[in-house]
């Protein structure tokens, strides 16, 4: 059966699945589900945690996991490329050029990885089943080369949604091929997305800002923090990696216990500095007031977000220029009525609009933060504004179900381009 004679379904490259910190894209499969969509997810890598949200269940998509690492894997990705190589010789060597191309711009064996799990994926899955009509990458480095190298084996289109450490960590270069050859690119911040377009230069492929946005059903404003009193109550919600600027946070906190100001703060996620972090904590006298729970599912996280009088995060640049675009939680934060304060980095200034959303101070400044945190616990009406004005800013733009719904009628539009496509071509015998 032909692509034309069935249901389209869309390939979603995945990095890994399912995962904690990428409840976005779960949410986004799931949505998109909702909406009619039918889905088949390809993820790089089996998840990191041994437990899932509630709304990972709920997803239908058959899900396939692509051989992993390049050397241990290889046997199982050797076959199915040498038989891809035979049936479709003239696109296999095409697949190599454009590897070895990239590969002399980042001199990464990387890139063959990404050709060889393409390979696997396009002999395996795509050319078996012709209703698999578009490919999605979600983030622009790894899957996307992937999705990429898959799109061009298999003769598929593809597009790709880049996020945040996956841009800004990237070559330039590199990005701006993927983004020439997409038929369209997503990203969740304008932010990227002007600085995505002035990478592209004069590529004619559409760039479209979609935020992620939240389930505002399960993050609802059903407690009253416009009133707090000490010990306040702090909450970071935040990988303990180099960008979210964790050490600056706890100096503020210093600051503040040094001054006699009465608060207990909680740190809930993990990461690679935890245990430099849990020994700053030690070292700065904290750990009477600073506590760390590791990572929780979203029965944990709402519970706390309720007990919560601030919730503070301390987004910085890392040193290979990684850094946040919207952290969902702030999002969150703002929808359960927690006034948030975070920093000027990147796109959070979309969400925090500084003194009318939320409260916004300079990156790697703990005095600034400190006087800041102490300001909002402190300040009633200023409490009250961004209560009320970060609550109605996330009802008017960060709505997932409305946000998806604009994903899905940019994927309605590919998917029926490449259905007349398919039509065209059976009924002229190409």
């Amino acid at each position: 059966m032909n692509a034309a004679a069935s249901p389209s379904t869309l390939g979603y490259i995945l990095k890994g699945y399912p995962r904690i910190s990428e409840t976005f894209i779960s949410n986004e499969i799931l949505l998109l589900e909702q909406l009619g969509f039918r889905l088949h997810l390809f993820p790089m890598r089996h998840p990191r945690e041994n437990f899932c949200h509630d709304s990972v269940k709920q997803i239908k998509a058959r899900v396939d996991y692509l051989p992993t690492e390049l050397l241990l894997d290889f046997p199982r990705l050797l076959l199915p490329n040498i038989f891809l190589a035979v049936k479709q010789p003239a696109r296999f060597r095409q697949g190599l050029a454009l590897a070895a191309r990239r590969y002399r711009r980042n001199g990464k064996i990387a890139t063959f990885k990404h050709l060889f799990q393409a390979g696997f994926l396009t002999n395996q899955h795509l050319l078996r089943d012709p209703s698999l009509t578009h490919l999605h990458g979600h983030f622009a480095h790894s899957p996307t080369s992937v999705t990429m190298f898959a799109a061009l084996l298999a003769a598929r289109s593809f597009s790709f949604t880049a996020h945040a450490k996956d841009i800004y960590t990237s070559s330039p270069d590199q990005i701006r091929e993927k983004i020439k050859l997409a038929s369209f690119v997503v990203t969740c911040t304008d932010y990227n997305r002007r600085y995505l377009e002035q990478l592209a230069q004069d590529t004619q492929t559409p760039i479209y800002c979609i935020y992620h946005g939240i389930d505002l059903d399960l993050f609802s404003h059903t407690t009253d923090h416009r009133d707090c009193t000490p010990p306040y109550k702090l909450l970071t919600i935040a990988r303990m990696t180099e960008k979210k600027g964790l050490p600056t946070l706890y100096k503020a906190l210093q600051i503040l216990k040094d001054k006699g100001f009465q608060f207990s703060h909680t740190l809930i996620g993990d990461g690679d500095d935890r245990h430099k972090l849990l020994q700053l904590i030690t070292d700065l006298g904290l750990d009477d007031c600073c506590r760390w729970l590791g990572t929780r599912t979203h029965t944990e996280v709402l519970k706390q977000f309720a007990e919560s009088d601030l919730f503070v995060l301390a987004c910085e640049i890392a040193a290979n220029g990684d850094r946040d675009g919207i952290p969902n939680v702030l999002v969150e934060s703002l929808a359960m009525g927690v006034p948030a304060l975070s920093t000027t980095v990147s796109a959070i200034p979309e969400i925090l609009i500084n003194q009318k959303t939320g409260v916004t101070v300079p990156s790697g400044d703990p005095h600034i933060m400190a006087e800041n945190i102490e300001k909002i616990l402190l300040n009633n009406e200023l409490r009250r504004k961004v209560i009320q004005g970060g609550s109605h800013h996330t009802r008017q733009h960060f709505n997932n179900r409305s946000l998806v719904s604009q994903l899905g009628a940019i994927f309605a539009k590919q998917l029926a381009g490449r259905e007349e496509y398919a039509l065209s071509t059976s009924l002229h015998g190409h």
